[in-house]
């Protein structure tokens, strides 16, 4: 009798372990996009400065010297 309740215990133990697991991972893979996101954002922010600090000079200096 005592072993029936141990093989019974097996397979809910698992579904819950299994349960878990599948969260865990679904929030791994929510860090590791976010992660990801903030990578090419950081990365691309240098390059996205530069080209609008040359914009906003071409915006300004050129009717400057046409105002001339």
């Amino acid at each position: 009798m005592a072993e029936e309740g141990q093989k019974m215990a097996g397979p809910i133990r698992m579904v819950a372990i299994e349960n878990m697991m599948e969260n865990i991972r679904y929030k791994a893979q929510l860090i590791a996009r976010s992660n990801k996101y903030d990578s090419a954002l950081l990365g691309s922010g240098i390059i996205g400065f530069a080209a609008g600090l040359l914009t906003a000079l071409i915006l300004i200096v050129v009717p400057a010297i046409g105002m001339r």
